[in-house]
């Protein structure tokens, strides 16, 4: 029986190939595809690539999350020309077994008809016991000219994904996803902890820029002025988006000045799936209330700081899993 990890590699596309042999190959995978009479890119187009992208599938990805994230990688390659390198480790001991590699290309039309957008990928499937090996590997698989991003995606432990340090330290971005990450990821000591993104708070990005757009109409010491109380509500599924949501408006609020609000996260009650809200309570009549409906793309807006009560419908929805990516990745 094939093991989790085997059938993860077994699941990505591509075709397989020797680990020795990675770099020929793919230098003459655009040249078959062309002798097939498939599309191709010519030798610029297929060189053309703009950063190296590292996904690591971790032990607690399965076999179709890890081909919903290649997906993800795939779209956001669209956009960005990029050579990918996945890493699918082997979870159980397996003295027999060996380095696997596989490589992907595909190309696209982008804007114009000699816009040709290409992505190459290596998978490589490995056991515990030639972990040693991978660096080397890893780095004859990427582009030497091209800053490097990794996102570690399902990993099972803090401690276990520090053993990566090589892509840790010398990666432009490190990024996770709070929402499937260990509790304790966010602050945990990486070697540069400064380069860790997150992409919950990346997926939030149209929801703080409503948010932050509607408060700044408001001068700063109104909105701290008597403020009790900061709630942000949830569903299950968006727990991380609740608990990245309130500390971004504890950071913001203490911008506007002083404030002894209390500030907590917690299920929204009596909510549909795929909500989020946002409660601001105040000594006396003042009031600020969202409610993002993410299913339907709809929110509310209700608030009253002393001149008269403003009601005011927009829309709610997160980033796109590929546009987060570009966001935690670049900005």
């Amino acid at each position: 029986m094939p093991t989790a990890a085997a059938s993860i590699f077994d699941a990505l596309p591509g075709l397989e190939a020797p680990v020795s042999a990675v770099s020929s190959n793919l230098a003459g995978m655009w040249t078959e595809r062309a002798a097939d009479g498939r599309p191709a890119p010519g030798p610029e187009e297929s060189t053309a690539m703009q950063v190296n992208f590292v996904l690591h599938l971790g032990f607690n990805t399965t076999a179709e999350d890890a081909v919903i994230q290649f997906d993800t990688v795939v779209r956001f390659s669209r956009s960005y020309p990029c050579r990918v390198v996945v890493l699918c480790p082997l979870k159980e001991d397996d003295p027999a077994a060996e380095m696997r590699a596989k490589i992907f290309g595909e190309c696209t039309l982008g804007k114009t008809r000699d816009d040709t957008r290409c992505c190459e990928f290596v998978m490589l499937s490995y056991p515990r016991d030639l972990r040693r090996y991978l660096e080397s590997q890893v780095s004859v698989c990427l582009s030497t000219d091209l800053p490097i991003y990794y996102w570690a995606h399902r990993f099972a432990t803090n401690s276990a994904l520090a053993d990566y340090r090589y892509l840790l330290t010398r990666s432009k971005r490190v990024l996770i996803d709070s929402a499937v990450a260990p509790a304790d990821s966010l602050s945990y000591p990486w070697p540069r902890p400064e380069l860790v993104r997150d992409l919950a708070a990346a997926r939030l990005l149209p929801v703080r820029q409503g948010v932050g757009q509607f408060l700044s109409r408001y001068p700063v010491g109104v909105l701290a002025a008597g403020l009790k109380s900061v709630a942000v509500g949830h569903d299950a599924a968006h727990a991380a988006e609740g608990r990245v949501l309130l500390a971004w408006l504890r950071d913001r609020i203490a911008c506007c000045g002083p404030s002894g609000a209390v500030f907590t996260a917690g299920p929204a009650q009596g909510r549909d799936p795929a909500s989020l809200d946002i409660s601001f309570r105040y000594d006396g009549p003042n009031f600020f209330r969202w409610r993002g409906d993410l299913s339907r793309g709809r929110a509310l807006f209700e608030a009253d700081f002393g001149s008269g009560r403003t009601t005011l419908p927009a829309g709610a929805s997160l980033l796109s899993p590929e546009n987060a990516l570009r966001d935690a990745m670049f900005f």
